[in-house]
């Protein structure tokens, strides 16, 4: 099980970073970048393997969307207009503190809190946020269907807590900007859009559908190394 204090400590912790990166340059990045992979690595240390597999598939699938969304497509930019190394292993400190959440809070009230804030959030950004939010609208169905059906719905209830959280906070200390439009589709959206959490929904999905397989493999795998070759 994933310990409960992860459920504070990895906001804090992401909370500092953020803070930090607005005063370096890519060098202090590279520092930054290091030190979130250590840290990562140690909160996994004591997990079970499969909620290991499935904390760096999100880091994976996390990191595609990152390279897509910032560098290829222009949905946003970070402060330097690159993907800093720390954010890759920053993803698994997320998933990793919306499943320790889980363990605090119990799961209903949990879903509840996240569909209600969520569609909350959408409506403000289609009335009275300063920056019209349609894109971020449009991602909240969605995230509402997962919180709705999914067996994993106190998973992603947790995650979009988190995730929303550290939105509100990097955006607002300058972390990463949102563009005001969707490039290509010119669909307003929010700094940050409500609906971002959807995009996690999809991490958390494929790391969870992949995991299981990824820890058969490393369990066949290890017998195979430990056999000598015959002659």
């Amino acid at each position: 099980m994933t310990p409960r204090f992860y459920a504070a400590a990895g906001p804090a912790y992401l909370a500092v970073l953020l803070a930090a990166d607005t005063q370096v340059g890519y060098g202090g990045q590279l520092a930054l970048g290091a030190l979130t992979w250590i840290v990562l690595a140690a909160a996994l240390r004591p997990l079970a393997a499969l909620a290991r597999a499935q904390a760096l598939g999100v880091v994976a699938f996390a990191t595609v969307g990152e390279v897509t969304g910032s560098l290829i497509w222009g949905v946003y930019h970070y402060r330097l207009h690159n993907l800093p190394l720390f954010i890759p292993p920053a993803h698994g400190v997320v998933y990793l503190s919306g499943l320790a959440l889980t363990r605090v809070v119990p799961a209903r009230r949990l879903v509840a809190v996240a569909a209600t804030g969520s569609i909350a959030w959408a409506l403000a950004g289609l009335t009275v946020l300063p920056r019209l939010d349609v894109g971020g609208a449009i991602g909240v169905p969605l995230l509402c269907l997962f919180l709705w059906r999914s067996r994993a719905r106190a998973t992603y209830a947790g995650v979009f807590l988190v995730v929303g959280a550290l939105e509100l906070y990097g955006t607002s200390i300058g972390t990463w900007r949102w563009a005001r439009t969707i490039p290509g589709l010119g669909i307003a959206d929010g700094n940050p859009p409500s609906g971002v959490a959807s995009g996690y929904v999809w991490f958390d999905v494929m790391a969870m559908l992949i995991a299981p397989a990824l820890v058969a493999a490393t369990r066949w795998r290890a017998p195979l190394r430990g056999r000598t070759v015959e002659t």
